[in-house]
């Protein structure tokens, strides 16, 4: 039997607290996890450990056992101990059908991930003790399945109207409906269409990630939408109606004379639709770009030169010609 110095699996310090161990392990977990690293076995034997001294290092009372044979074991090894067998183990070994452990990870899970075979070391069944059997085996009970993730990407258009999906599961197809007002990174939920359970059991949930392409037209800031919207020199200086492409329909924006470069006019309401009250739209901003018109004719430039001579002309009061 090896013993094993849970702090150093961890990679913790041994005046750690609950808190810091806590997560040290969360991030192991997730990191090492069969689900993560399929087929990986060097990656699964790394999980079990992590998970076997988390049990110990988690738990008030095992944790203090175990303080006191790490003292012990160490100190025996500076006194020369070498050989592992030769370590006094019988005081800290558990006793038959008693000091049964805490697992703080599921049991049905580990059970899935490896199956009949023991998740756990002799080191720590031998100190900390395992779940006794009466040779007896239990009905099996009903298990939910797990839940599973999908990411769906959407278009802009799509995001705002709505959605469907047609995807595969277990084998199965499954028409998915998304609302309107989804951004990225919305969670939708799908209950009971997650996989399959056992012993007839739940199914687990299905969860549709987003992610909502970039559009060519519209910049979305949370439920508002911004766009850049070209208006001639002429419009923007005598005002004018112009047309603005919009989500639903085109819409007619008046732009008042004098506009100048870069002025945002806000349309209430023609955002997108809010995800948790349909009832509810973003605004969308419209940035004036200023372009020449197409085709000036030659008069259109002669009077525009003829209106540029005038404006250079005018003497500005304490303006200095050079």
């Amino acid at each position: 039997m090896d013993f094993k110095d849970y702090y150093e699996i961890l990679g913790v310090a041994p005046t750690a607290d609950k808190k810091i161990i806590q997560q040290t392990f969360r991030q192991l977990a997730r990191k090492h996890h069969p689900d993560v690293n399929p087929g990986n076995k060097d990656a699964e034997e790394k999980f079990k450990t992590i998970n076997e001294a988390y049990q110990v290092l988690s738990d008030v009372k095992q944790r203090k056992k175990y303080d006191e044979l790490r003292a012990q074991y160490q100190q025996w090894q500076k006194t020369g101990g070498q050989q592992q067998q030769d370590f006094d183990w019988q005081n800290w070994s558990a006793q038959p059908n008693k000091g049964a452990h805490t697992q703080h990870a599921n049991a049905e899970d580990l059970e899935d991930l490896f199956g009949n075979t023991s998740p756990y070391s002799d080191f720590f069944s031998s100190i900390f003790g395992s779940k006794a059997s009466n040779g007896r085996s239990a009905p099996p009970r009903p298990r939910r399945g797990r839940d599973a993730e999908y990411e769906v990407d959407l278009t802009l258009e799509e995001a705002f109207r709505g959605a469907q999906r047609s995807l595969e599961m277990d084998g199965h197809q499954i028409q998915a409906v998304i609302p309107p007002g989804v951004r990225t990174g919305t969670r939708v939920r799908l209950s009971g269409r997650g996989e399959s359970g056992k012993n007839n059991g739940a199914a687990g949930d299905l969860y549709l990630i987003i992610k909502v392409l970039p559009n060519e037209l519209f910049e979305r800031d949370g439920d508002d939408l911004h766009l850049d919207t070209a208006v001639d020199i002429f419009t923007a200086i005598a005002g004018g109606e112009i047309r603005i492409p919009a989500l639903e329909r085109p819409l007619t924006l008046m732009i008042p004379p004098r506009t100048n470069a870069n002025q945002t006019f806000r349309i209430r309401g023609k955002g997108m639709p809010n995800l948790h009250d349909l009832n509810k739209r973003g605004d969308m901003f419209a940035r004036v770009k200023l372009v020449l018109p197409n085709a000036l004719t030659d008069q259109e430039i002669d009077s525009i030169t003829a209106l540029a001579s005038a404006r250079q002309k005018q003497a500005v009061p304490g303006e200095v010609k050079l």
